[in-house]
C-alpha cells in the first residue's frame, strides 16, 4: 500500500466528522455529475470527478496535511474520496440510508449546508474592495489620539525580591540579563514586552509605565501577577497601520457584521416560540455584532 493511501485512509478516520455532509450528499447525488466534469476513478462502477475533488478539498481543508502541495495534494484527496466512496457503497448495502436516524441526520446536515451556502454569499457580496477600504477609513478616522509605550520588566513573587532586582539594575546590570536570570514571565524574552497602550496592561503596570520618561527605571509596583521593576525604552504616539498589513483583518470584521446583520434581521422579521428563557449571552440569544480589538500586547 502506498504512503498516499495509507495516509488517507487515516484521514477517512479522522475527517469522518468534518466530511460527513459530502458523504450522505454523495449517496443522493449519484447520476448527477456534471456534463463537463472530468473523471478521475471510479469504485465499482459510481464515477469520482474533479468537480468532486474539488468540494473535498475545501471542505477538508486543515485536515489535510500541509506539506502536501500540488498534485501531491490532489492525490491524497483523490485516495480519501475512493475509501470514502467504499464505505458508502457498504452504508447503502447495509440500508442504513433507510433508517430514521440516517434521514434525522441528513436533514439536519442539509439545513447547515443550506445557511452555509447563504452566509457564503453574504460573504462573498459584502467583502468588496470598496467596503473593506471604508470601514477602514471610518476606523482610522475614529481613533483617539493615543501614546504607545515599548518597555522591559522584571516580574517576580516577592517585593524584597523585586527590591533585590534592582538594586541590580542600579548597581549597572544590564536589564535585560538581569530579567532572564529573575523573571518569572516566560513571554517576554529578556523581559521586553515590545510595544503596548495604557489600556492593554492592568491599571497598576499601565498607570506607571504612562508616568515614565524613556530610559527610567520604576521602584516595585505590585500587580496580580507579583511584583515588577519596569524600564521605560521608548513611546510614540500610536499610528493606525496602513490598509495592506490589516486588509484581511478589516474583510473579515465586513464579512462578520454582514452576516451578522442578516441574522439580526432574519430573526426580527420571524416568529420564535421557544420554551426556555436563554439569559444574555448564552446559546440562543440574539447575537451580538462582531467587534475587533488589536491584541498588540498581553495583560500583565
Amino acid at each position: 500500500m502506498s504512503h498516499a493511501r495509507k495516509n488517507a485512509r487515516s484521514l477517512v478516520r479522522a475527517a469522518l466528522g468534518a466530511t460527513a455532509l459530502a458523504a450522505l450528499l454523495a449517496m443522493s447525488a449519484v447520476g448527477a455529475t456534471s456534463a463537463v466534469a472530468k473523471t478521475l476513478a471510479k469504485v465499482n462502477g459510481v464515477e469520482i470527478t474533479d468537480e468532486d475533488l474539488k468540494l473535498a478539498m475545501e471542505d477538508l481543508g486543515p485536515a489535510i496535511p500541509r506539506q502536501l502541495e500540488g498534485k501531491a495534494r490532489e492525490t491524497y484527496v483523490l485516495d480519501f474520496l475512493i475509501d470514502e466512496q467504499l464505505v458508502v457503497q457498504k452504508a447503502q448495502a447495509d440500508k442504513l440510508a433507510e433508517t430514521p436516524e440516517f434521514a434525522k441526520k441528513l436533514a439536519y446536515l442539509r439545513d447547515k449546508a443550506l445557511m452555509e451556502t447563504l452566509l457564503g454569499d453574504v460573504a462573498k457580496n459584502a467583502a468588496t474592495e470598496a467596503a473593506v477600504k471604508q470601514t477602514y477609513d471610518e476606523a482610522a478616522k475614529n481613533q483617539k489620539p493615543e501614546t504607545e509605550y515599548h518597555a522591559h520588566h522584571i516580574l517576580v513573587p516577592t517585593e524584597e525580591e523585586a527590591k533585590a532586582a534592582l538594586k541590580r539594575v542600579k548597581a549597572g546590570e544590564d536589564f535585560g540579563k538581569v530579567a532572564t536570570e529573575l523573571s518569572k514571565d516566560p513571554g517576554a524574552k529578556g523581559g521586553d514586552l515590545g510595544w503596548f497602550t495604557k489600556d492593554r496592561m492592568v491599571p497598576e503596570f499601565g498607570d506607571a509605565a504612562a508616568k515614565m520618561e524613556p530610559g527610567q527605571v520604576s521602584d516595585p509596583i505590585k500587580t496580580q501577577f507579583g511584583w515588577h521593576i519596569i524600564k521605560l525604552d521608548e513611546k510614540r504616539p500610536k499610528v493606525f497601520p496602513p490598509l495592506n498589513e490589516v486588509k484581511d483583518q478589516v474583510a473579515r470584521y465586513v464579512v462578520q457584521k454582514a452576516q451578522s446583520e442578516l441574522v439580526m434581521k432574519l430573526r426580527d422579521g420571524a416568529k420564535i416560540e421557544r420554551s426556555d428563557a436563554p439569559a444574555e449571552g448564552a446559546p440562543g440569544a440574539k447575537p451580538a455584532a462582531p467587534t475587533q480589538k488589536p491584541a498588540d500586547a498581553k495583560k500583565k
